[in-house]
């Protein structure tokens, strides 16, 4: 098959979780012997035409001048591209800036859309951006050939709203099994003795409440607070807690290896995640052998089941941090890592989505 995934900054990943998608499922297709092509910003620090044989087409993306609107415009340029290329599967990533320009798709490949989390609910957004947030979706509902849910939440939703049935494909990790304590030394800490939280600078990621929660308490355990944070909330918060010397921004972090050790040696791993479906980040840090403590929603719970301890307020923050030990709870964290190793590693997920892309070619030639 000759398959293209629009939808992402690019890989490899230098972002998040549908860049980090991206490049395993690519170079997974390639292995297996498929022509893959994925859209890259044409900023994207990867340069090259090709990774791991994966081909790369860098498009203008305005978004470093325009913000949120050059997205639009770069997912323009992506499709039009696409209706040279004689493709035979298109992989959307999310629907929120391109599915207005469905119209434009090319009519000859098969377009299976991921639809990522609600993202009309987000706090971030205004009444009006949410209203078009809505309208996208089902636009990117009504437009797809073939739907992917990466939550059974949201696969229960595009039914009851939209009565349209989707694949349940959740994200996956790589179970991490080689530790390597010096690399702490990096980040001035030591195994044991720091908290972690890691999530985009949004406020439906509660880094707010967790931080509040963290202030609260006088034990002084340092908190790794890892994302990018030069942006408008960043600075809210690093103004609001900068008395705070236990707490430590560090910025976007995007190496694998150091992310995992610092997750495997982390005492607790705050997740406050409120909104969307299967985060990868939760999954990773499952991966990792980190104790999570996350915020108390479906979304959440629907992956951790029982192997967390969940907060809904900073006052719960800050009494499991003072309450709360891993090696007391090392069977949860036992139990995560397997359901990564038996539901959620990549190899499976991969072969999910091949599966589905291989139903799909055949349901469409009979």
């Amino acid at each position: 098959m000759r398959i293209a995934i629009l939808g992402t900054r690019g890989v490899p990943n230098y972002y998040g979780g549908f860049e980090q998608f991206a490049e395993f499922f690519s170079v997974y297709l390639v292995q297996k012997g498929h022509t893959v092509f994925v859209y890259n910003s044409h900023d994207h620090p990867f340069q090259e035409t090709s990774f791991h044989g994966v081909n790369i087409i860098h498009q203008h993306d305005p978004e470093y001048k325009l913000g949120t609107f050059g997205q639009f415009i770069y997912d323009y340029n992506c499709i039009m591209d696409s209706r040279k290329r004689n493709f035979d599967v298109i992989l959307q990533l999310g629907y929120t800036s391109n599915s207005i320009w469905f119209f434009l798709l090319p009519k000859k490949p098969i377009i299976i859309t991921n639809m990522d989390g609600l993202e009309w609910k987000r706090s971030k957004y205004s009444a009006p951006v949410r209203q078009f947030l809505k309208f996208a979706e089902r636009l990117a509902v009504v437009s797809s050939d073939y739907l992917v849910s990466d939550s059974l939440g949201i696969q229960l939703f595009l039914k009851k709203a939209y009565t349209k049935d989707s694949t349940y494909i959740a994200y996956g990790a790589n179970p991490f099994s080689n530790p390597n304590e010096a690399l702490l030394s990096q980040y001035g800490v030591t195994a044991g003795n720091y908290n972690m939280i890691m999530a985009r600078f949004e406020p439906e990621n509660n880094l707010d409440m967790v931080l509040e929660g963290v202030a609260m308490t006088e034990d002084q355990t340092p908190i790794l607070v890892i994302g990018k944070h030069e942006t408008k909330y960043g600075t809210y918060l690093k103004n609001k807690f900068k008395k705070q010397d236990k707490i430590r921004f560090l910025g976007g972090i995007y190496n694998l290896e150091h992310l995992d050790n610092l997750r495997y040696f982390s005492k607790l791993y705050f997740h406050g995640h409120s909104v969307g479906g299967t985060n990868p980040s939760l999954l990773e840090a499952m991966a990792s052998k980190a104790l999570i403590v996350a915020h108390n929603n479906d979304f959440n719970k629907g992956i951790l089941k029982n192997n967390s301890f969940y907060f809904l307020n900073a006052t719960e923050v800050k009494n499991i941090l003072e309450t709360c030990k891993k090696n007391d709870n090392l069977q949860l964290v036992e139990n995560n890592y397997n359901a990564i190793v038996n539901d959620f590693n990549w190899d499976k997920i991969n072969g999910e989505y091949l599966q589905l892309f291989e139903q799909c070619m055949a349901a469409n030639a009979n």
